[in-house]
């Protein structure tokens, strides 16, 4: 067996590298992993907590893209979106931009906002608040919109799910200005290159008004696409339609409420502008939703089951550059102190400010008077300027330049107790007209890392399942005696590990190593001494006399030369019972954390340990491997998670397994530990012919130079000790296992 840096993982790592197709990469879990890393890194500034887990799966058929519900992050890097660009850094940036997005969501996002928001809509009120009706045709709208939405059952849910669409449209907008101006590496850079590619799927006005004619498309969804092309933006597409199109004054008339929205850190006052454009743009609404309740009726009548959600659901699926509705039912996190107000589109708005006061300026008519663009009917809502707007969103998005990702975490920024933050004068705010996108040099890189490791689990996979096939043929080839005639034998071993062993891991492990380090410490310095051998002076016995000790008093005039010894002089194997039985009084718990312990103790120290469980089931016994004496992934430490209660146990069986694999160890010490809370019990097996299978297990396996150490920790110690005899310990105090079992390998270390 080899380790992992030999030239055969290499080799196998370089070969499993270059058959990694984009369906494996995107979907899978170590990718899925390194953006919940990033999540990590990224979100503890709001201390946030809860760790974000990300679904990566591959669905070209599916339509749906990325979707959140504030637990979960889910993305479909199958779909054309993703697979229609190309080279696999370009994928990687826009996948990594659709988890920015998602990411968003789940930190600024006000989902209990938005539930309670449906809610009041269901009463027949408006939540938080109702819209400000400046003129009298918002009033009349208001009205009609009520009329209309306690009509019909239907009426309701329809307008339950335009409201959230519209309020998605406001947060998608609002969530990747905020996600641009506080992550402007990895995460920035993959939305920035996001919103490029939806920005060029934007289609122009024009577009949208000859979809219009062809009855592809209604006037509203051209309304709520040029809505959403602002709110993410700033800036529309007009193509060749003048800024007098009435799609684009509806537009214009609602800017500057958008704008509001967009740099309003509260989500009620994001729902406030909903409840506007609802209502502003009801005349159009209302004709949409009546063509969708006619589809809806038609489709039922030709035998359609859906229901009228799923109706507005697919006519909006074409609005190119939205996301799906985010559900969830918490609030945002808490704001930073350091949090930036500055917008990342803040030119393009100012922009698009100017051509609403252009289209809005009044012209001189052949009489001489004065006339303009907009009227009662269709006010531009404020007389804020351009000038003054852009005043407000100022900022250039990106910052002071993009961070190199890190495989690892970064240092981190203390919590600190602070009474107040600094008051700074004489700032000015200004439009960056000049300002050019900032590159990202290291996203090959990334990727790179991110292959080398899938390619490296893939190699090692491969060498661990080649490895069980290797201990199932060893196992078939032990001659266990006739007592055990007839039973199979098999090897478990995972040949990988699942996050959810790492995490378990990464909870409990800090105590346990710390108490390996402790018991380490006495040895340690003895070890390294040993290893890089030299002269050895002070010694009280010896064949070589030291002169320049002649003079002491205490006898300790010898001294040796000691070669560099490399080679570890001990080998620890630890059997397991897992029984059924183990599962009383946290038996298993502690077998478990001293498996660990054990394991680190002797890993530190460059003792070759093995790490085996037993049980049977269905007259087979079943061996489980947790650590073997040479790992090729260095995973051991996670396996061991693994360890539990499970069923009988043939002792026997096992016992000679794991002592015929020590037995070949060239080790001169070499040390097999039992832990076992009864005497053997399975089926035909158990009473004094077992114990007697026992005994002579040990005896021929002692004769070969192996150690027997059989810990005791049930009811049943009488038992055990009567089995392994001067071998036995006691362990009455389980809180002692694991110092007691390093103590037995402390005692044979050749030092």
């Amino acid at each position: 067996m080899a380790r992992v840096n030999h030239k055969l993982v290499k080799q196998r790592l370089n070969e499993q590298r270059s058959k990694i197709t984009d369906r494996q990469f995107f979907s899978s879990r170590i990718l899925a992993g390194h953006f919940e890393d990033l999540a990590a890194a990224q979100t503890r500034r709001y201390h946030y907590n809860r760790r974000v887990h990300v679904n990566l799966y591959w669905k070209p058929k599916d339509k749906s893209v990325a979707a959140t519900d504030n637990m979960l992050i889910r993305i479909n890097a199958g779909n054309p979106l993703v697979t229609k660009v190309k080279g696999r850094e370009n994928r990687y940036q826009i996948v990594c931009g659709l988890f920015t997005h998602e990411l968003g969501h789940v930190l600024h996002t006000d989902f209990l906002a938005a539930q309670t928001h449906s809610n009041y809509l269901a009463s027949y009120r408006w939540y938080p608040g109702p819209p400000a009706l400046k003129t009298s045709a918002d009033a009349r709208n208001e009205k009609a919109f009520w009329t209309y939405v306690k009509g019909d059952p239907k009426n309701l849910e329809m307008v339950q799910f335009i409201a959230h669409q519209i309020s998605n449209v406001i947060e998608d907008g609002y969530i990747e200005n905020r996600m641009l101006a506080q992550f402007p590496g990895t995460l920035g850079y993959g939305l920035e290159t996001l919103r490029e590619l939806h920005f060029q799927q934007m289609p122009t006005v024009t577009q949208l008004i000859e979809k219009e004619e062809g009855e592809e498309r209604h006037i509203f969804e051209s309304i709520l696409q040029i809505m959403l092309s602002y709110a993410k933006f700033g800036e529309i597409k007009y193509g060749d339609e003048p800024l007098s199109d009435e799609r684009i004054q509806t537009v214009f008339g609602l800017i500057t409420d958008i704008d509001s929205a967009l740099m309003n850190r509260s989500g009620k006052g994001r729902l406030n502008v909903v409840n506007l454009i609802m209502v502003r743009c009801w005349n159009y609404l209302e004709d949409f939703l009546e063509v969708c309740k006619q589809r809806h009726e038609d489709a039922a009548a030709a035998g359609g089951t859906g229901g009228i959600a799923e109706t507005l659901s697919e006519v909006l699926q074409a609005i190119a550059g939205g996301s799906a509705i985010g559900t969830g039912s918490s609030t945002p996190v808490s704001e930073a102190a350091d949090e930036s107000e500055e917008s990342a589109t803040a030119g393009q708005r100012a922009k698009t400010h100017a051509d609403a006061e252009e289209s809005a300026a009044p012209e001189e008519s052949e009489d001489g008077s004065q006339t303009g663009t907009e009227s009662e009917e269709n006010p531009s809502g404020s007389g804020e300027s351009a000038e003054s707007m852009g005043e407000a969103l100022a900022g250039g998005g990106a910052g002071s330049g993009k961070q190199e990702v890190s495989e690892g975490e970064t240092g981190r920024i203390p919590y600190q107790q602070t009474e107040s933050v600094s008051e700074p004068v004489g700032g000015t705010t200004e439009v960056n007209d000049s300002y050019e996108r900032e590159r990202y040099d290291h996203a090959a890189a990334d990727i790179e890392r991110i292959l080398d490791k899938m390619a490296e689990r893939a190699a090692c996979e491969q060498l661990e399942n080649e490895r069980l096939r290797e201990l199932n043929d060893v196992a078939q080839n032990i001659s266990y005696g006739d007592i055990h005639s007839g039973v199979s034998i098999r090897i478990n071993r995972l040949a990988s590990v699942d996050e959810d062993l790492v995490e378990q891991y990464d909870m409990i492990a800090a105590p346990l190593i710390s108490i390996s380090r402790q018991l380490q410490k006495s040895l340690v310095k003895q070890l390294k001494e040993n290893r890089r051998g030299g002269k050895q002076t002070g010694l009280i016995m010896g064949r070589r006399l030291d002169a320049h000790a002649l003079c002491r008093n205490d006898g300790k005039v010898f001294y040796k030369n000691s070669l560099p010894n490399e080679i570890p002089e001990l080998a620890v194997g630890l059997l397991l019972d897992e029984s059924g039985s183990m599962c009383a009084c946290d038996r298993c718990t502690y077998a478990r954390a001293s498996a660990i312990i054990l394991y680190d103790f002797c890993q530190s120290l460059g003792i070759p340990v093995m790490v085996y469980g037993h049980s049977t089931g269905c007259s087979t016994v079943e061996l489980y491997s947790y650590a073997e004496f040479e790992s090729f992934d260095q995973d051991d430490k996670y396996r061991m998670m693994d360890i539990g209660a499970r069923d009988s146990n043939r002792d026997g069986a096992a016992l000679r397994y794991v002592a015929e694999r020590l037995s070949k160890r060239p080790e001169a010490v070499r040390i097999l530990i039992l832990v076992s809370d009864g005497q053997p019990a399975d089926s035909g097996y158990y009473g004094s012919a077992a114990e007697e299978d026992l005994r002579g297990i040990k005896q021929e396996y002692q004769r070969k130079g192996i150690l027997f150490v059989a810990a005791a920790i049930g009811d049943d110690k009488q038992n055990i000790e009567r089995i392994y005899g001067d071998s036995f310990m006691d362990i009455t105090d389980l809180n002692q296992l694991p110092a007691k079992l390093t103590t037995v390998v402390k005692r044979h270390i050749r030092v």
